[in-house]
């Protein structure tokens, strides 16, 4: 237990900031701390603002699936991250756990690290609601609670994310100007969502039916469900394609370089496709765009990790904080790929190219990802 959580009731208006109290977060005016690097996700953006306190802190990471890649290499990235000369030193207990897609699961780890009296929780959410019990034991335990990437439909918690609904938006731009400049205005599409019930595959999956639809093209749609996952998305790809025989395009949110390994193995032409940052998937579309494999990737990177945990110690210093902070989606068309820049031909395919943040200070480089383990800590 920090020393501010030791402070008597009639002391806390003489020590903690005008407004401040030990019971949550208040609602402040911005702007607030390193715009540069926590930058509000609009002019409308709220700010909120914890109580001080000394550092350093306890931080735990709470997961919830972990049957991908992109979920392992995140663990990775937050126990590199947690190592780093920049923040080491402000980390005095760092945990993970992972609880895999069981809600109630998730909640009673989030509890349990309040109640050992952790500092602040970084997690990602198996659902964007019900989580209003947890955010109340959180603000009378004075936690800091970050969500992120799988974000919740709140305001009562600071949280950490890229747009989804504008990067599904853009996916389904990109494929439509492939398709224009080939002469198509209808055709056959197949979409690839991710884990059902977790806000970045509905607000991705909107975003791509929006322009769909904006269009006024006649677009035949599938979906099928590949869970962000290379060998779920291949499968059901090539499920998909031995059933409908042909499709002009693919968007998919995660699971990439299995989708492009299905039509490979299939023999099915190659098409625009939108997707993720996974490393094969690049390494794919720059062996194969000659071919007619025009592709875009959009990384919603593990390292988002990173800037929630920078974000959460920002919070404990007592910081005014964006309540939404948005990082800005890192494209990478079929023309713009370059090996060792932005693909790597020696690492794994299932490494995530997007691991830099500039505006934070941030750049965790693969080898220091993939010396860690993916194991819980607790």
């Amino acid at each position: 237990m920090t020393a501010v959580r030791l402070i008597a009731p009639a002391l806390a208006e003489v020590v903690l900031s005008p407004g401040l109290a030990l019971a949550g977060p208040q609602s402040v005016p911005g702007p607030g701390a390193d715009p540069a690097c926590f930058a509000p996700w609009s002019a409308e953006t709220g700010y909120l603002q914890w109580a001080p306190r000394e550092g350093p802190y306890r931080i735990a990471i709470v997961n919830g699936f972990v049957g991908n890649g992109w979920r392992i290499q995140m663990i990775k990235t937050a126990k590199a991250f947690a190592q780093d000369p920049s923040i080491r030193d402000r980390i005095a207990e760092f945990k993970v756990v992972s609880t895999d897609t069981d809600a109630a699961v998730q909640l009673g780890a989030i509890e349990d690290f309040i109640n050992q009296g952790y500092d602040a929780i970084v997690t990602i959410a198996v659902a964007p609601d019900g989580f209003d019990r947890v955010i109340r034991l959180a603000d009378r335990n004075d936690v800091v609670l970050v969500p992120f990437d799988n974000v919740l439909d709140t305001d009562k918690v600071m949280q950490v994310n890229e747009d989804q609904l504008a990067m599904g938006r853009t996916w389904a731009g990109f494929v439509l100007d492939q398709l224009k400049a080939e002469g198509k205005t209808s055709g056959r599409i197949l979409e690839v969502r991710g884990l059902p019930g977790n806000s970045v595959d509905r607000d991705r999956s909107l975003g791509i039916n929006q322009v769909l639809d904006e269009s006024g093209g006649d677009w035949q749609r599938v979906s099928v469900v590949g869970n962000w996952d290379d060998g779920t998305a291949q499968k059901v790809v090539a499920d998909a394609i031995a059933v409908h025989g042909h499709f002009d395009a693919i968007l998919a949110q995660g699971g990439t370089t299995g989708v492009v390994q299905a039509m490979l193995d299939s023999g099915h032409p190659m098409v625009p496709v939108a997707g993720e940052s996974e490393n094969g998937f690049r390494k794919l579309v720059a062996q194969h765009a000659d071919e007619g494999l025009k592709g875009i990737s959009i990384g919603q990177s593990p390292g988002l990790v990173a800037i929630a945990m920078m974000a959460a110690i920002s919070a404990l210093e007592g910081n005014p904080m964006p309540q939404l902070i948005s990082v800005p989606l890192p494209v990478a068309t079929y023309d713009q790929l370059q090996d060792g820049v932005n693909y790597w031909s020696d690492l794994p395919d299932s490494f995530s190219t997007v691991n830099a943040f500039p505006p934070c200070g941030v750049n965790i480089t693969g080898p220091a990802i993939m010396a860690q383990s993916e194991a819980d800590t607790n």
